[in-house]
């Protein structure tokens, strides 16, 4: 009786201990779920053991003659290539066109003016983690009775700059005056990523997405919001993800204008090669369909004639990086064809690379300038490095889940689709994924109109059904 006894204490506690490992492996596997917030010094030396200063103070970009006569010195001591016959955009900026560009940047752009433009909407910088951060922030102008506003985070991304949001700020600040719906309106912020534009650039080695999301989760808590919204796309759009998951609690909603899938199992591979014939046993839709394939041309193709720039920047940046920040030509060679590229790809085939069909030249200009008067192009390719250099589906991030609600705006030209069924793989509370009837990667300057009306419905539907506190 004693060993029987003893045994059926010695099951118990073999029951208790597998309990308790069971326990601790699901706890743990949802503790996982949480991306830790990354905690750096990107300053120069070491860091100090004194308080960071968390003061926020004015900012506003600034202009010089001598500034000014160097770039003129630079433009006009050019030196062209002249472009196979033919070529149109093929084999990058038709240097024909690019003639009419630097003509225009000499003798019409107006620096001066565009200067008064980029400061129409309050811009301000703040320290933190050791490098001076730069945001715009822009409240409503007015409010309808008993409203409040929401903050939303908008994230740029390369080769873009904060001045791509110009164009939508206006209606999601004060929608009723544009015509939309002011049910919902917000207080913007824009920050600058570090390295890019006007905040300061890391001084070591190691600044990926990661921690571009720790800074700017702190740069929210410090602007005194408990939770807010985030929108990118581009680098943009792996910024606010990250965002989400460090800050699952503070994010109440993620849209994307761009939305990238980067650990593809099995079944991805099986819908790669059976989904245009099996469309529905892989969750495709028509227009999906339409946009991928056949694969080969439009992913895989695709992927190989527009990555070249992505493997030069998450090598060697620093090497082209150099030449790109010593020549405003190059820079604005370099810069002008993604803007045509990612636009539509089929502007390819056009001699002057289809910029002024969706752009109009002091925009494009105004954009390059913030990268050549701040130099930060060289720091702006590095980002790549900093993300890729371990390689794709490595990083903790890529492995972990999004499960804040999220909002998807899938426009039609993007480089690459991704359909929601691959989508929901990585963020699991899609709560709205619409196929946008035209425009392409840099959304918010090209289709301002479209992409926010698309934020204005999803953040309608997760207030609405208080999504965020389903989460």
């Amino acid at each position: 009786q004693f060993c029987s006894s003893l045994a059926g204490i010695m099951l118990l506690e073999i029951f208790l201990a597998l309990g308790g490992v069971l326990i601790y492996f699901f706890l743990s596997k949802k503790k996982e779920e949480k991306l830790p917030f990354k905690e750096g010094w990107w300053g120069r030396g070491q860091k100090p053991d004194t308080e960071e200063d968390t003061t926020i103070w004015p900012f506003k970009v600034e202009t010089t003659e001598e500034e000014l006569s160097d770039l003129f010195r630079r433009l006009d001591q050019a030196r062209f290539t002249e472009p196979l016959e033919d070529s149109c955009f093929l084999y990058g900026t038709n240097s024909v066109y690019l003639r009419k560009v630097i003509s225009y940047w000499k003798n019409q752009f107006n620096w001066k003016k565009q200067v008064e433009v980029l400061n129409k909407y309050p811009q301000f910088k703040t320290k933190i983690q050791g490098i001076d951060i730069h945001f715009v922030h822009v409240k409503p102008p007015r409010l309808p009775e008993g409203r409040s506003a929401k903050p939303l985070l908008m994230v740029h991304g390369w080769p873009g700059s904060f001045y791509e949001f110009y164009r939508i700020i206006p209606l999601l600040t004060d929608p009723a005056s544009h015509g939309l719906s002011d049910e919902h309106v917000f207080e913007v912020i824009c920050p600058s990523i570090p390295g890019y534009g006007f905040s300061e650039a890391p001084h070591k080695k190691g600044f990926n997405s990661v921690s571009a999301a720790s800074i700017f989760h702190e740069l929210m808590l410090r602007l005194g919001f408990d939770n807010f919204y985030t929108q990118g796309g581009d680098w943009g759009w792996l910024i606010c993800t990250n965002l989400a998951q460090i800050a699952p609690d503070r994010v109440k909603g993620l849209h994307l204008n761009l939305a990238s899938v980067t650990n593809m199992g099995f079944t991805h591979l099986l819908s790669i090669l059976l989904g245009r014939y099996l469309p529905g046993l892989f969750g495709f839709q028509e227009e999906d369909v339409r946009r991928m394939f056949p694969f080969l041309k439009k992913g895989l193709y695709r992927i190989l004639l527009e990555s070249g720039y992505a493997h030069i920047q998450a090598t060697k940046p620093d090497s082209v990086g150099c030449g790109l920040n010593d020549s405003p030509v190059g820079l604005a060679a370099y810069i002008l064809e993604k803007f045509s590229t990612w636009t539509d790809l089929e502007f390819r085939n056009l001699e002057d690379g289809g910029l002024e069909k969706k752009f109009n030249l002091d925009d494009l200009l105004t954009n390059i300038m913030i990268y050549w008067v701040s130099g930060c192009i060289v720091s702006s390719m590095r980002f790549y490095k900093e993300n890729l250099q371990k390689g794709i589906g490595t990083q903790k991030h890529e492995r972990l889940t999004v499960q804040v609600p999220t909002g998807i705006a899938s426009f039609p030209n993007e480089v690459m689709h991704t359909p929601q069924a691959w989508a929901q793989k990585k963020y699991t509370n899609i709560v709205s994924f619409h196929f946008m009837p035209r425009g392409g990667h840099f959304a918010a300057l090209e289709e301002p109109e479209l992409l926010a009306e698309d934020i204005l419905q999803f953040v309608g539907k997760v207030e609405k059904e208080q999504l965020w506190r389903k989460k």
